[in-house]
């Protein structure tokens, strides 16, 4: 994978830290094992160039080692309170250990500690497996969310701790309906590969563990990635990458899905999402491999394979109200194409009394993409350049209005986000940015041209991020586009660049045996024209509607020692002003549809529960109670299939338009109504598997709730923009269809 150059201020950090470094390290009297040349070039970097440089080492090492303590022990189980008062002298000194001598010895010492407590609970548990007597007729419980618990205070009280986790582990066995001893043979399976893989872990991935807990320290965002995991970094990047296409991270013993990929085989399966963990993979014909507790690199080497393979994963849906919840997917493993990764567009016809109707068009765009190379008669690939000529298309079709789904979009080139900024607004300043001193710098679209200047709504959730956060917070700056969605976005807006270690370690005149690394810095944040910063806080709508990912723990807010919101002086801009007035209006008017509307009223129920259980993580270890438990939900998922499919739905006829078919003319033949099914909503809350047949591949999909009542508020806001005709056409379409959109 090719870097980018360092550019601007950044570049003048990054050459005062390496004169610096090589000024306080040239000389050395005794040459230094590669480990700790890397972590004091780390820690120095880190303190001279990272934006958030200015902490002071006391601040730092505290969180430094809290961070590294949580790193390997999230769920608050094995370090005791002992084990933490004998490395409090650490508190203080951990960071300046790391910077004047790159000591880090302190980082076995502990991981020695916590691999002790791990072959103490292995032990223990695996005696109980062979004598306890596994009742679940009491009313005991287990708590499980332990982020914010406190720690054992002794060896007794842990044991208690991971008794009632080994019920619980037994219990969702047993909720599975698997057979006493083939319980026992799983759960001892699992400990005892976790306690295996653990030993295996050699020195290098405790230094990146390490180390990531210095970055973090800083900020949420900058990392140490070691050879390893720089090579998952890269490939990940890469466009021919083959595999299922999803990010995965480690979350209390489970491989989560952090993200899946646009176009990806997991993505386009719609059989899995973000928030789902994986606990068992199987290869094609194969016995599945439980990969609890099991190292992620190890799982996902299970996951990946050769092009055109099976992989089969056995998973725990992201909001099953009981997580012994299993569902078992099939995916064939694909290249990762990247016009599977491309904008694409719908027309949608909404037909109307006396043959009027409202056309619109619906733009995805999952990210902002730019090819860094061009081959010889090929021009560079551009997700403004692809907009574009979806836009062409759709103006030529002559849509009233168009939605711009940017829902899944985390984001992408900064350039590409102020060139596409630029497709619907007169030139001016698209993003600010301010450096590590203080300097701010105003990027602005320079191109007068206005490509389209109808309607337009910015459809935006909770994983709407960094880039993808610049073109909304500047379209409602101007007051040029209507922003839908989640209480907020994700509210990342800082910017990052890789620096390779082995760069700085040359230039300082250090040797090194092996690949050092690369460390990823925080070297930038973002501000809209306003002066208002996208960080923390990211963009709030306009319209806010209750959706799925609203209420999942996402965002920059939940990430431990975010940099803070703040503001620049605003920039001068023109505020177009086309959507303040009809605010009021738009918001009154969604209401009272999400109000009545059945599937709103149940997704607002389902919130509610969500939100109960975060705010009581106990998870009852009573059969009876949780099997009764599992059949009201079974039930209640049941009744709203039926409703569902007794419902008429409005009339509507959509087409695909594509960077395939943009350019030819007319239209493509309709997307084929797809069969009853539930709502994309109610997904995210249970787990019961999507109703998704492969042989209706390229059918409408099943209905988007957030993107259905997004489409009634496109229709009143063409309406009211226009002064009344298209709003009568509107309110007659949605009064003679006898359901939803």
């Amino acid at each position: 994978m090719k870097l980018k150059p360092f550019i601007g201020s950044f570049g003048l950090v990054l050459a005062l830290a390496c004169g610096a470094l090589a000024t306080r390290l040239h000389g050395t009297t005794a040459p230094e094992s590669d480990e700790a040349s890397i972590a004091k070039v780390t820690a120095r970097l880190l303190e001279n160039s990272g934006y958030a440089g200015h902490r002071a080492h006391e601040e730092v090492a505290g969180k430094f080692l809290d961070r590294y303590l949580d790193m390997l022990d999230p769920g608050r189980l094995y370090f005791l309170e002992s084990d933490l008062d004998e490395f409090a002298p650490y508190r203080a000194s951990l960071e300046d250990l790391t910077i004047k001598s790159g000591d880090t010895r302190p980082a076995h010492l502990i991981f020695e500690r916590f691999q002790q407590r791990l072959e103490q609970r292995v032990a223990y548990m695996q005696n109980l497996l062979k004598t306890e007597s596994f009742d679940f007729t009491s009313n005991d419980t287990c708590r499980w969310d332990r982020e914010k618990a406190p720690r054992p205070r002794d060896l007794a009280e842990a044991r208690q701790l991971w008794r009632q986790h080994l019920r619980f582990d037994y219990l969702q066995e047993k909720l599975s309906d698997k057979k006493p001893e083939e319980i026992v043979k799983t759960l001892a399976r699992r400990y005892e590969r976790s306690l295996r893989a653990l030993k295996q872990w050699p020195a290098d991935q405790v230094l990146e563990v390490y180390l990531t807990a210095l970055t973090h320290a800083y900020d949420p965002h900058s990392d140490y990635m070691g050879r390893r995991q720089m090579e998952d970094f890269s490939i990940a990047m890469s466009l021919s990458l083959v595999g299922v296409g999803a990010t995965l991270q480690p979350e209390d013993g489970y491989c989560k899905i952090r993200e899946l990929v646009p176009g990806g085989p997991a993505a386009r399966s719609k059989l899995i999402k973000p928030g789902d963990r994986i606990v068992a993979v199987a290869q094609e014909g194969k016995e599945p491999v439980d990969v609890v507790d099991m190292p992620l690199p190890e799982a996902v080497g299970l996951i990946r394979g050769a092009k055109g393979t099976k992989v089969q994963l056995t998973i725990i849906p992201a909001d099953a109200n009981d997580s012994s919840v299993r569902k078992t997917i099939t995916l064939v493993r694909d290249d990762i194409k990247l016009e599977d990764q491309e904008a694409k567009a719908r027309i949608v016809d909404l037909g109307g009394e006396n043959g009027r109707g409202v056309r619109f068009g619906v733009i995805d765009l999952p990210s902002f993409y730019a090819g860094s190379e061009t081959s010889k008669g090929q021009s560079r690939k551009s997700a403004t350049a692809d907009v574009a000529r979806l836009i062409g298309k759709l103006k030529q079709e002559n849509v009233h209005g168009i939605i711009l789904d940017v829902r899944r979009n985390g984001g992408g080139s900064l350039e590409e986000a102020i060139s596409l900024t630029g497709l619907f607004i007169k030139q001016g300043p698209v993003v600010q940015t301010k450096d590590p001193d203080g300097g701010v710098s105003v990027e602005s679209d320079p191109d007068a041209s206005v490509l389209y200047d109808g309607p337009l709504v910015v459809l935006t959730s909770r994983f709407t991020a960094s880039a993808s956060e610049i073109l909304a917070g500047a379209l409602q700056d101007y007051g040029r586009a209507l922003i839908v969605g989640d209480a907020s976005t994700f509210g990342k807006g800082t910017v990052q660049s890789l620096l390779p270690l082995s760069h700085v370690m040359r230039r300082a005149g250090l040797p090194f045996h092996a690949d050092p690394g690369t460390l990823k810095l925080t070297i930038r944040k973002f501000y809209r024209p306003s002066g208002a910063s996208t960080q923390l806080k990211g963009v709030v709508p306009d319209v806010v509607l209750p959706s799925p990912t609203g209420k999942l723990k996402v965002g920059e807010a939940e990430m431990p020692d975010p940099l803070p919101w703040d503001t620049v002086d605003a920039a001068r801009y023109h505020n177009l002003d086309r959507v303040a007035p009809y605010v009021p209006a738009l918001r009154d008017a969604s209401l009272k549809r999400i109000t009545v509307d059945k599937d709103f009223v149940w997704l607002r129920q389902d919130i509610q529960r969500f939100n109960e259980r975060l705010a009581k993580p106990i998870a009852s270890l009573n059969e009876k109670q949780r099997r009764q438990e599992k059949a009201e939900e079974d039930a209640r998922a049941e009744a709203r299939t039926k409703d569902r499919a007794g419902r008429s739905t409005l009339a509507q006829t959509q087409y695909e338009i594509t960077l395939k078919n943009a350019d030819i003319a007319g239209l493509p033949d309709p997307l084929k109504a797809a069969k009853p099914s539930r709502h994309a909503a109610e997904e995210d809350f249970d787990g019961e598997p999507e109703s998704f047949d492969h042989a209706d591949a390229g059918k409408e999909p099943t209905a988007d709730t957030t993107m259905e009542e997004t489409k009634h508020i496109l229709v009143d806001y063409i309406g009211l923009l226009s002064g009344g005709s298209d709003a009568t056409v509107a309110r007659q379409t949605i009064r003679t269809g006898a359901g939803k959109l």
